[in-house]
C-alpha cells in the first residue's frame, strides 16, 4: 500500500490522530501535497459520501471521517501555499478570506475586558485552558458552546398537559435551561479581583468511579488557576446534600458548586444558597428552568442534544423500524429525562414505525441490569432490536453479558459515555456507539467559568460541554479513557 493509499483508508475511517503522521510521511517520501489532497482525502471522503448515500454508514462516521481529513488537510495546505501552488491558492483564497474575517470577528467577539486588580489571576487561568490536557489528550479547560432555545406556546404545565410523553414539546422545560430575566433574585457580585486563593466548594452526587475522576480533574484544574476546593459526598442521599449545603454555607466559601441529585428540588437548593449571599454554579446535571433564577452559571454536558444525536444514529441503523427498550438513569435527576425521553422523542419524530417496548430504573448494577434485558429478550424475542443506555459501564455490561448468554448479536445496544468498559465494548462490538462526554473536561469547564467570574467576567447562563458519538472507526481518539 502506498503511502497516498495509507492517508485514503486513515481518512476513510476516519483516524484523525494517525492522518496527520500519515501524510508528514507521505510529504517526507517526496508525495506531491496535491496529490495527497486529492487522491489521498478528497476521493477518500467521495467514497464516505457514496457509503452514506448507500446507507453503509451513518451520520457518526461521516463526522469521524471529516476531522480526519482536516488533520491531513492543515498539513497539504501548508505545503501548497508554501511552494506556490496556483491551482489550490485559487480555489481556496476566498474560502481563506472568509476564515479570516470570521477569525478577526471571533476574536473581537471573544476579548474581554479584566479589571486591573484581576489580571494576573485572568492570565494564570489563560495558560491553565491553552495547556492543562485530559487524560485523552483534549484541552480540559476547553471553550464552552451555547444553543439557542426555540420558541413554544405555554408554559411548563401548558407543555407538560398539553402535549404526549413522546413530543420534545411536553419536555420543552425540562431540555432547555430557560430562565426568567426579570426574576428577583439577587446575585452576588463579583469581587472582580481574580480567582487566586479563593475557596470553592464542589458538592457531587453520590460515590461512582466517574465522580471520583471528575473531583480529581477539578482539582487539578482549580490547582492550576490558584483555587482551594473542598468536597463534600452525600452518597447519593437527598437528605444528606442538603444538610451538605447547610454546613457549607456556615462555612462562608467564596462559592459553592454543586450537582443536584434532583432538577426539582435543585431550585430550593440554589435559591438557599444566593439568599446567603454565596455565588451558586451548578455543575455537571441540569436543573429545573426556575432554578435558573438562583444560579450565576450552569455548566456540564447538553444531555439532552447528546442522547438525540444517538437516536439519530441509532434510528438509521434499525432502518426506521422495530423495537426499543431504555435503562435509565436515576429517578429524578436530569440524565433520567434526558438519557431516556431525549432519544423516545427524538425517534418518534423521524422514525414513526420505531415502537417504544419498555422502560426500566434497575440502578447501576451489572447484575440487576443483566436480568432485566434478559427478562426482555424472553417477553419481546425479535421484537426486541435495540437497547438505549444511560450509563455505558455497568449497564453496558449487564446489557451485553445478557444479549451475549441469549445469543442475540442482532441487538443493537447505544448508551450516554464515555468509561473505559464503554470503550472496550465498543471495540469487541458489543456496543453500536455511545456519546462522548468528557468527564475531565466536565469538572475543567466548571472551573473555568467560576475564575471567570471571580476575574469579573460576565460569563453565559449557560455553558454546554462539545459533544462527539464515539463508534468503532474512531475509538483510537479517546485512549486513554478518563474513567
Amino acid at each position: 500500500m502506498s503511502k497516498i493509499e495509507e492517508v485514503a483508508k486513515l481518512v476513510e475511517i476516519g483516524k484523525a490522530k494517525l492522518v496527520g503522521k500519515a501524510v508528514q510521511e507521505a510529504l517526507d517520501e517526496g508525495c506531491d501535497p496535491q496529490e495527497i489532497l486529492n487522491k489521498g482525502m478528497i476521493d477518500a471522503m467521495a467514497v464516505v459520501g457514496e457509503k452514506f448515500k448507500n446507507n453503509e454508514i451513518f451520520v457518526p462516521e461521516m463526522l469521524v471521517a471529516a476531522r480526519a481529513m482536516k488533520k491531513g488537510v492543515l498539513l497539504c495546505g501548508a505545503m501548497l501555499l508554501g511552494t506556490g501552488s496556483v491551482a489550490f491558492a485559487e480555489e481556496n483564497t476566498d474560502a481563506q478570506a472568509t476564515e479570516a474575517e470570521a477569525s478577526d470577528e471571533s476574536a473581537e467577539e471573544e476579548a474581554v475586558e479584566v479589571p486591573d486588580a484581576a489580571k494576573d489571576s485572568y492570565d494564570k487561568l489563560q495558560e491553565a485552558e491553552k495547556t492543562l490536557k485530559t487524560t485523552d489528550d483534549h484541552l480540559m479547560m476547553e471553550a464552552p458552546l451555547s444553543f439557542d432555545v426555540p420558541e413554544v406556546d405555554g408554559d411548563a404545565a401548558y407543555c407538560e398537559d398539553n402535549y404526549e410523553e413522546t413530543d420534545a414539546n411536553h419536555w420543552h422545560y425540562k431540555e432547555y435551561l430557560d430562565w426568567d430575566e426579570a426574576n428577583d433574585a439577587k446575585f452576588p457580585e463579583s469581587p472582580a479581583d481574580g480567582q487566586e486563593g479563593k475557596k470553592v466548594i464542589l458538592i457531587v452526587h453520590g460515590a461512582h468511579a466517574w465522580t471520583t475522576c471528575y473531583t480529581e480533574a477539578f482539582q487539578k484544574a482549580c490547582d492550576a488557576v490558584g483555587m482551594e476546593v473542598t468536597v463534600y459526598d452525600p452518597n447519593w442521599d437527598q437528605g444528606n446534600q442538603d444538610s451538605y449545603i447547610d454546613q457549607a454555607i456556615n462555612e462562608h466559601p467564596d462559592a459553592i458548586a454543586l450537582i443536584p441529585l434532583s432538577a426539582d428540588h435543585a431550585t430550593q437548593q440554589f435559591k438557599k444558597i444566593t439568599d446567603a449571599g454565596i455565588p451558586a454554579f451548578c455543575v455537571n446535571t441540569t436543573p429545573e428552568a426556575e432554578a435558573m433564577n438562583y444560579i450565576i452559571s450552569y455548566t456540564g454536558p447538553n444531555d439532552w442534544y447528546q442522547m438525540r444525536t444517538l437516536a439519530d444514529m441509532l434510528g438509521e441503523k434499525m432502518e426506521g423500524k422495530g423495537g426499543v427498550a431504555y435503562i435509565t438513569h436515576n429517578v429524578g435527576g436530569s440524565p433520567y429525562y434526558a438519557r431516556c425521553y431525549g432519544p423516545m422523542t427524538e425517534l418518534a419524530e423521524k422514525y414513526p414505525d420505531i415502537e417504544t417496548l419498555d422502560i426500566q430504573s434497575p440502578g447501576f448494577e451489572a447484575s440487576k441490569v443483566k436480568q432485566v434485558v434478559s427478562d426482555w429478550i424472553t417477553k419481546y424475542g425479535d421484537k426486541l432490536n435495540a437497547i438505549v443506555l444511560a450509563d455505558d459501564s455497568d449497564q453496558a455490561i449487564g446489557a451485553a453479558e445478557a444479549c451475549e448468554a441469549a445469543g442475540r448479536d442482532d441487538i443493537v445496544i447505544v448508551a450516554a459515555g464515555i468509561s473505559k468498559q464503554g470503550l472496550d465494548l465498543v471495540k469487541d462490538g458489543k456496543l453500536y456507539g455511545m456519546s462522548y462526554q468528557t468527564c475531565q473536561g466536565d469538572a475543567g469547564l466548571a472551573v473555568r467559568t467560576i475564575s471567570e467570574w471571580f476575574c469579573g467576567i460576565d460569563v453565559n447562563r449557560v455553558n454546554y460541554l462539545r459533544t462527539d458519538v464515539v463508534t468503532s472507526e474512531n475509538t483510537a481518539d479517546f485512549e486513554p479513557c478518563q474513567w
